[in-house]
């Protein structure tokens, strides 16, 4: 069958590329192989310089730029990963670089993409916004579009990922690869297919952008919300990626938001990994479906790590509140010296950490005498909360929990 790239495109790619890009790590992930059943090997694009996979097509396609469109410089419209690598690559290269950004993009993201190198424009709420300005420009100054995956050599840069991935781990069952615009799952699995016929490739999206999975239903692309893994909130997928994926491409699993914070948390914690969003999605897919995994040789492309510290810290703090490791508690009690220290006794007997107290004696609804105390605290593991409470009911403290996903009967306040 014909497509508009081929594996000797991609091996092409792989040795035209070789000194622009990192050869990333493929790792056994011990932690995730425990807990889905699977043997379960990560390729960490996240190591690349600009911290994702999106280097490899940038570089891939900027190398076979003639001379004339070298000089005149290249534009891309991105909100993250794509204008960073564009602007990284450009720079190294020597080619002037114009991104063209929405204004909703975080600071970060703008002060990052500058400081690779690139001029930065501001227009619009959304990358549809900007695409009318983006060919604006191209057009008037004859800058080269760098798309982030409707392009055959950005295509096949992506596709080299895989083709280290399979090198260095062969004879994998599945490859999980997150979806976007399409541009890495279609050169992987060009390269997958290839190099070992029977392995399964599924893509990954999240609920909020399931534009694949509507496609191959046969309905019209759908989007919207927010989501933490905006890295994959792509509207629809590129025309150059659709005909390979819908060849190649066995499977699409939807995964919540829920999961994908989960599995952020879960690769800093236990394989002591930063992934973002996207990064992370094929990683709650295999949770998700472990039963369907299990026992078998599974590949994630853990895409990128570029998370603002501040969503992480957001990410953490909610995983933690699910699982009752975080748990905020409202405490009656009387308004007399004493009373606070002899409950942060009781909790702290039990080896949880406190991190924030209010104290509250102004409410229309408590009785003078009486105050409330607002307590969060860390436990060790969401068992440590039946035995606080315990503790706290026996001294005769009615409790009230404010936050928390371990509930039970015993989160109730007890009636004397």
């Amino acid at each position: 069958m014909a497509f508009p790239v081929t594996v000797d495109d991609i091996r092409d790619a792989s040795e035209r590329i070789a000194g622009s890009i990192v050869r990333t790590p493929s790792v056994f992930a011990p932690a995730l192989s425990a807990k889905s059943g699977a043997q379960v090997w990560l390729k960490l694009e996240s190591r690349q310089r600009t911290g994702s996979f999106k280097d490899r097509g940038a570089a891939n396609r900027m190398l076979r730029l003639g001379e004339a469109e070298r000089a005149a410089g290249v534009i891309a419209m991105s909100a993250g990963n794509h204008a960073q690598a564009v602007a990284y690559q450009a720079t190294r290269l020597g080619i002037p670089a114009t991104i063209v950004m929405p204004v909703t993009t975080p600071f970060t993201k703008v002060r990052r993409t500058e400081q690779f190198g690139a001029s930065i424009i501001l227009e619009g709420h959304s990358l549809a916004d900007c695409a009318e300005r983006t060919h604006a420009l191209a057009a008037a100054h004859g800058f080269t579009l760098v798309h982030p995956y409707d392009d055959a050599d950005v295509l096949a840069g992506q596709g080299t990922a895989a083709l280290e991935f399979l090198f260095e781990v062969p004879q994998l069952d599945v490859l999980l690869v997150p979806v976007g615009g399409g541009g890495l799952i279609a050169g992987c699995s060009l390269v997958a297919k290839t190099v070992w016929p029977g392995i399964e490739i599924a893509g990954v999206e999240t609920e909020a952008f399931p534009s694949l999975a509507r496609i191959r239903a046969g309905l019209e692309p759908w989007y919207g919300g927010q989501t933490v893994a905006e890295g994959i909130a792509v509207k629809s997928i590129g025309r150059l990626p659709l005909a390979i994926i819908e060849k190649l491409v066995g499977d699409v699993i939807l995964v919540s938001e829920q999961s994908i914070e989960h599995a952020i948390h879960l690769l800093l914690e236990e394989e002591k990994l930063l992934a973002e969003g996207a990064g992370a999605a094929p990683v709650a897919a295999l949770l998700d479906c472990a039963e369907r995994f299990r026992g078998r040789r599974v590949g994630i492309l853990i895409s990128g790590g570029n998370i603002d510290t501040g969503l992480l810290a957001n990410v953490i703090n909610r995983v933690r509140l699910r699982e009752g490791r975080v748990v905020r508690m409202r405490v009656e009690i009387d308004d007399r010296p004493g009373i606070l220290a002899d409950v942060a006794r009781l909790i702290g007997e039990c080896g949880a950490n406190i991190l924030d107290v209010t104290h509250q004696r102004l409410l229309y609804d408590v009785p003078s005498k009486n105050a409330e105390l607002d307590i969060t605290f860390e436990t060790r593991s969401p068992a440590d909360l039946e035995t606080i409470l315990g503790k706290l009911h026996g001294a005769r403290y009615a409790t009230r929990i404010l936050e928390s996903t371990a509930r039970s009967a015993a989160t109730e306040a007890p009636s004397w």
